[in-house]
């Protein structure tokens, strides 16, 4: 029986397989033996005619492939990279990579070509509450674990809905409330979530910030916070204090879309809970104010000093199995290396550390800019932007004055892979070991469940055969994903918060390490978590007479993202199709539309086709459709949040056409 870990989503739950089947571990801490449609069905995912198998170039998009060899796509990537400068060079990678890939393409990019522009597909989910964790504890660190529920009083789950998100995380929360646990769900559809929660609150799109505003100056002013915790440990509280007097009130209620009646009854239940946890995820990240969302919703706990404290806290819900490793890190283009910046101490550290002169100095381009920015060569890795960043009509066409892009991939059907000069196969789950940390700081091992496909090879092997072949010879050497976890453990030691060298690489398979459980305070410098005043600045596209709707999207319970694996088993198709568009009776009606009629889906920039799905379970105004639609983007709007660069995803005015 070989033990290992799902590579679906941020809650990262124990497998066992015997060759045969795969089920949940029952002695795994997370998971307790459960486990969600999607991972039990992951082996098929490794068994499919849609695998990419071998090396593939062409000269231009307009030829087809051809297969090539390893040593020539290698040559032919180093002699690209080069004839151009550091700034014109990007990697884009993915939370699907195992901490040691990352750490190697990290190394490679930053550390010895010296471009910045190393990023992740994660600055499309959670870049807003790494900004929103770093202003305003003082890093990017959730400061509670999955398992405080079962301490907590209440829960407050807001643009999250872990019923079809994070399973398994859901029923921990359904055994929590038979043992007493409150429940607010806040969210503009009525969602799987929602159905367990004691209160539902049916908030309108982009009122967060009104919301948790409102909140915050309840408890203050009728001095409900905790007035030790905040003179001792909190910064500018009077200056919110004093902001919160100028706020019009009956407005930002007004905005929200709730009655005072509903905010009544949240506010009474929240006053009567000791102990409260708010968690959230894509409903406030994907913003325009993503991070200004998170200040609001952190505020709350810093306000009330529930924080740091078991059963209490602010529970950033990870979508991706490994984006909290990739951040653990560096792979993102707005931090260097092990949560540590672009100073010129952290510059001069890793330097030392890697024994190299081109360590990059500054931030480099997001995954959001690159596509923007005029690049010679993109390595795309385990990813699909094409897929899933927004206004998609505008990134096909810039992603086509790209010289070279690279897709390293397990699967040839990406929607990317139109756009691509070379194509390179790794190894996907199952066929590959190294580890990865779930959302609440747990860190275990994938291990290989069967053999490695003939001609695949594993992410790092492939970013450490483009270093040798640009004569990094002695930095890239690494036998084995071991050797590479070791390095990056002593690397950890650089920041002194992170205790992730205490970790034994050969037990993490059969028992997890959850790194900073010793952390207990703030990790600003001066050990005090910062208040911050934000208010809703209205920035999301505006519907009007031609585009009356708000675009709304998600994923659903038993699809991952593009389906790329997912649509692959019968079983994962049942639930709910890959395709619909959930649109209020009262709409429907107004425009003839029946339910299971195909519509037509229009916004500024794109149209896309679907079917109607006519239901109560959304506002009038606020349409609905899955992730699973590969087309979604050509909806989206392409703003982003100015300090995450995260896109406003779920804010985009469309209009409806009935065919």
């Amino acid at each position: 029986m070989i033990k290992s870990v799902c590579g679906y989503c941020g809650v990262g739950c124990g497998l066992e397989y015997d060759e045969k089947n795969l089920i949940g571990d029952i002695t795994y801490p997370i998971n307790d033996g459960k486990v969600c449609s999607k991972g039990v069905s992951e082996l098929i995912s490794i068994q499919t005619d849609t695998r990419l198998l071998r090396p593939f170039i062409r000269e231009n998009i307009e030829n087809d492939f051809e297969l090539c060899k390893w040593d020539d796509a290698i040559t032919h990537i180093a002699n690209k990279i080069k004839a151009t400068t550091k700034d014109k060079i990007g990697f884009y990678l993915s939370g699907q990579l195992l901490t040691e890939d990352y750490y190697v393409a990290n190394k490679l990019g930053k550390g010895f070509i010296g471009t910045a522009n190393v990023d992740t597909n994660s600055r499309t989910c959670m870049a807003s509450a790494v900004v929103g964790y770093k202003k305003s504890i003082g890093a990017d660190f959730v400061p509670l674990r999955m398992n405080d529920i079962y301490s907590a009083n209440l829960l407050i789950l807001t643009g999250a809905n872990t019923a079809e998100a994070h399973v398994v995380f859901h029923n921990k929360i359904k055994k929590a409330i038979k043992n007493g646990l409150k429940v607010v769900v806040i969210d503009p559809r009525f969602t799987e979530t929602a159905k367990s929660a004691d209160l539902y609150l049916p908030i309108k799109p982009g009122s967060d910030i009104d919301f948790f505003n409102l909140l915050s100056k309840r408890l203050i002013d009728e001095e409900l916070y905790n007035k030790e915790f905040v003179e001792n440990h909190v910064n500018n509280f009077e200056l919110l204090k004093n902001k919160f007097k100028r706020l019009p009130v009956t407005k930002m209620l007004k905005r929200t879309g709730l009655s005072k009646e509903q905010f009544e009854k949240f506010f009474q239940l929240y006053k009567e809970s000791e102990n409260i946890i708010t968690a959230w995820t894509m409903g406030l990240n994907q913003s325009v104010q993503g991070v200004d969302k998170n200040l609001a919703l952190i505020n709350t706990h810093l306000l009330t000093g529930k924080i740091f404290k078991k059963g209490n806290g602010p529970l950033s819900l990870t979508g991706q199995p490994n984006a909290m490793g990739g951040r653990e890190v560096g792979g993102l283009a707005t931090m260097l290396a092990v949560h540590l910046g672009f100073d010129e101490e952290s510059v001069k550290k890793v330097s030392e550390f890697w024994k190299s002169d081109n360590v990059a100095q500054e931030k480099g381009l997001t995954a959001t800019q690159m596509l923007e920015s005029d690049l010679d060569v993109l390595i795309v890795c385990h990813t699909d932007p094409i897929y899933h960043l927004p206004n998609r009509n505008k990134m096909e066409e810039l992603i086509k004055k790209i010289p070279l892009v690279v897709e390293i991939n397990a699967y040839e059907n990406s929607e990317t892979s139109k756009f691509a000069h070379i194509k390179l196969p790794a190894a996907p789950w199952g066929e590959k070991e190294g580890t990865q940390t779930n959302l609440d700081r747990t860190i275990t091992k994938q291990e290989r469940l069967t053999r490695q496909s003939i001609d695949a090879k594993l992410d790092w092997e492939i970013f450490q055969l483009i270093g040798q072949e640009l004569g990094y010879k002695e930095a890239f050497n690494y036998q084995n994903s071991k050797e590479i976890f070791q390095e990056y453990q002593a690397m950890t030691k650089l920041n002194p918060y992170m205790d992730i060298a205490d970790a034994d690489y050969d037990k993490i398979g059969m028992m997890p390490f959850v790194w900073g459980e010793n952390i207990k305070e703030f990790l600003t410098p001066d050990k005090k978590g910062n208040l911050f005043f934000v208010e809703n600045k209205l920035l999301s596209e505006k519907t009007s007479l031609e585009y009356p709707f708000i675009l709304l999207t998600g994923r659903t319970r038993d699809q991952w993202h593009s389906g790329t694996k997912t649509n692959l088993p019968r079983t994962l198709l049942k639930y709910k199709p890959l395709d619909f568009c959930e649109i209020h009776p009262n709409d429907a009606d107004v425009l003839g539309i029946k339910d299971g009629e195909q519509i037509k889906v229009i916004s500024k920039r794109g149209e896309i086709i679907t079917t109607a799905l006519v239901t109560e379970n959304i506002h009038e105004k606020n349409i609905f459709i899955p992730l699973s639609n590969r087309d979604i983007n050509y909806l989206t709007n392409d703003l982003y949040d100015p300090e995450s660069l995260e896109p406003d995803y779920n804010h985009a005015a469309v209009k409806i056409v009935k065919i």
